[in-house]
C-alpha cells in the first residue's frame, strides 16, 4: 500500500488506525517515523514519505516516535493472508530464525537461496532479512528495558544482540534514546513476580466470543484452562518454556508472560498474536463477507470474528486426529491422557497447568494398544507423530499450504475435513473451507444456503479469499460452547 501516495496521505491526514502496520509514514524535516494514526498534527503532504517496513524506515536514517511508537502497531495483514516466498519468510523472521539460525537457516528452510530471500524482501519491504530482524530486536528491548529490572547487559543478551555495544547504538538510533533514559520514561508498574505485563494491538472491530470460546471450550486440561476471565496455557519454545495470559480487553488483548528464558520473548509474542489472529484486517474480512445477502445479517450482528488458531502447528495436526468422529469433550479426554503421560511437566504457581504438550518424538513412542480409540484411527495417530518426529512432514509458519495439503491427503485416514481444519487453523490459510462439517451444514440448512458439500463450495466462492472467517459466522449460529466468551 505504500506505493499509493495518495491513499497513504488521507489515512494520516484522517488518523485512520485502520492501516497501522500498513504502511509507515516518515516526515523529512523532522527524522522520526510514525504510525498512520498518530496523534501529533499530520505534517505537510510533501514532506511525507511512506514505507512498507519500519525496518526500511530504520535504514533509510529515521528514528520512531515517541507519542504513536509505531513499532507497536499491529502486524501487516499481507503475511498471514498470504503463501507466497516473501510472507512464509516474514512469519519466519517474526518467530526468531534469523535471530537463532542467521540468514542461511533462514533460506535453507524456505529452499531458496540467501540472495533470492535479499533480493525479494527488498524489493518489497524496504529491507533485508538481517535489517528486519533487527527492528525486532529493538523492539524486543524496549520491552524488557520497559516492563523489568534486568540489568542492560542481561537485556542485550536476551533481545538477541552480539554485544552490549551493538545494543546500545541501536536502541539510540532507533529511539533517539539511551537505554537508561528509555526506561526512566516508562512507568513502573508492569513487571509482577518475574512474569512480563503488554498489551497486545489489533484492529479493531475484534469479536472475543467465538475466539476465547473455542480456545477455552477445546482447552486440554493440564496445558490450557480458563482462569480468572483469561485464557492460559503452556508454551513449547526455542529456549525453554513459557505460561501465558491473555485476557480479552476492548482496545487490547492483556498478555502476561513468565518465561524460562527471555530470549523467547519475541517468538512467544508472535505466536500468541498469531494464535489470536491479532494481525487481520476485519474492515476486508467482513466487507468481502457483508456483499453476501446471507452473511450480512451474521456480520453485522457480531463483526471482528477471528479464526483461532495454534502456538504449536504439530500439536494441533494430533489434537485434530485425536478429536476426529468424537465430542469435543472426548477429545479433550484423549488428549489429556497423552499429555499426563507423555507432555513435559511445568510448574505453575498461579493456576492449574502441569506440563507442555508433547513432542512428537515422545508421542511417536506410544504403544498403540494403550489408545483408547478404533483401530483404523490409531494407525492415523501413529503414521503422523511418526512422519512429525521423522522430519518427513514438517509444520511450520514457513509451510506452504498447498504441499502441506497434499502431503496430509497421502495419510491414512485423512481426508478433507482433518486437512481443513489443519489447513485453517495451524498453517493459518484464511480461505480454507469446511463444507463437510456438520455445524457447517446444519448452519447452511437452517440459512437456506445449499447443504451438500459440493453446492456449498460452489456457493462459497464468493467469499474467497476469507472462506475461514465465513466458518466463524456459520458456527456461531450454533449454541455450542465454542461460540460463547467463558464466564
Amino acid at each position: 500500500m505504500h506505493t499509493d501516495r495518495e491513499s497513504c496521505v488521507r489515512a494520516v491526514q484522517g488518523k485512520d488506525a485502520r492501516f497501522d502496520g500498513w504502511f509507515y509514514t516518515a516526515v523529512r524535516t523532522t527524522g522520526i517515523y510514525c504510525r498512520p494514526s498518530c496523534p501529533v498534527v499530520p505534517p505537510k503532504a510533501e514532506n511525507m514519505v511512506f514505507y512498507p517496513s519500519a525496518a526500511a524506515c530504520q535504514q533509510s536514517g529515521f528514528r520512531a516516535c515517541k507519542r504513536c511508537r509505531p513499532d507497536t502497531s499491529p502486524g501487516s495483514p499481507e503475511w498471514n493472508r498470504r503463501a507466497d516466498l516473501v510472507a512464509r519468510a516474514m512469519r519466519l523472521i517474526a518467530d526468531g530464525t534469523v535471530d537463532r539460525e542467521g540468514v542461511p537457516g533462514l533460506a535453507a528452510r524456505l529452499g531458496y537461496s540467501a540472495r533470492q530471500i535479499e533480493r525479494q524482501l527488498l524489493a518489497e519491504l524496504g529491507a533485508g532479512p538481517l535489517a528486519l530482524a533487527r527492528a525486532q530486536r529493538a523492539q524486543t528491548a524496549r520491552l524488557l528495558i520497559e516492563t523489568t529490572e534486568l540489568p542492560m547487559a542481561e537485556v542485550a543478551f536476551a533481545a538477541g544482540f552480539a554485544s552490549i555495544r551493538t545494543f546500545n547504538d541501536t536502541v539510540r538510533e532507533v529511539y533517539a534514546l539511551t537505554p537508561s533514559l528509555l526506561r526512566a520514561r516508562a512507568p513502573r508498574t508492569s513487571a509482577q513476580n518475574g512474569a512480563l505485563t503488554l498489551r497486545l494491538p489489533f484492529r479493531a472491530p475484534l469479536n472475543p466470543d467465538n475466539l476465547f470460546g473455542h480456545l477455552a471450550a477445546t482447552a486440554v486440561p493440564g496445558v490450557e484452562e480458563w482462569r480468572d476471565g483469561a485464557y492460559r496455557r503452556t508454551l513449547r519454545l526455542p529456549y525453554g518454556h513459557g505460561i501465558v495470559a491473555l485476557t480479552p480487553k476492548p482496545d487490547h488483548i492483556g498478555c502476561r508472560l513468565a518465561l524460562s528464558d527471555l530470549r523467547d520473548l519475541p517468538v512467544a509474542i508472535s505466536r500468541c498474536r498469531r494464535m489470536l489472529d491479532l494481525d487481520a484486517d476485519p474492515a476486508a474480512v467482513d466487507g468481502q463477507l457483508r456483499t453476501d445477502p446471507v452473511l450480512r445479517p451474521l456480520v453485522d450482528k457480531a463483526p471482528g470474528r477471528r479464526v483461532p488458531r495454534t502456538v504449536d502447528e504439530a500439536e494441533f495436526a494430533v489434537r485434530a486426529v485425536l478429536g476426529q468422529q468424537v465430542s469435543t469433550a472426548a477429545a479433550r479426554t484423549h488428549a489429556a491422557r497423552l499429555v499426563t503421560a507423555h507432555g513435559d511437566p511445568v510448574e505453575d504457581p498461579e493456576g492449574g497447568l502441569s506440563h507442555l504438550f508433547p513432542t512428537p518424538q515422545a508421542l511417536a513412542s506410544v504403544d498403540p494398544g494403550t489408545l483408547a480409540m478404533p483401530r483404523t484411527r490409531r494407525t492415523t495417530f501413529t503414521t503422523l507423530v511418526g512422519r512429525l518426529a521423522d522430519g518427513s512432514l514438517h509444520l511450520g509458519v514457513e509451510s506452504d499450504w498447498a504441499e502441506v495439503r497434499a502431503r496430509l491427503l497421502e495419510l491414512p485416514g485423512f481426508g478433507p475435513w482433518t486437512v481443513d481444519v489443519i489447513a485453517m487453523r495451524a498453517l493459518g490459510d484464511p480461505d480454507a473451507f469446511l463444507p463437510t462439517d456438520l455445524g457447517i451444514r446444519r448452519a447452511a440448512q437452517e440459512l437456506g444456503l445449499p447443504s451438500t458439500p459440493a453446492a456449498l463450495t460452489a456457493g462459497a466462492a464468493a467469499w474467497r479469499p476469507w472462506r475461514a472467517y465465513a466458518v466463524q459466522y456459520l458456527w456461531a449460529t450454533d449454541s455450542h460452547p465454542i461460540n460463547f466468551l467463558p464466564v
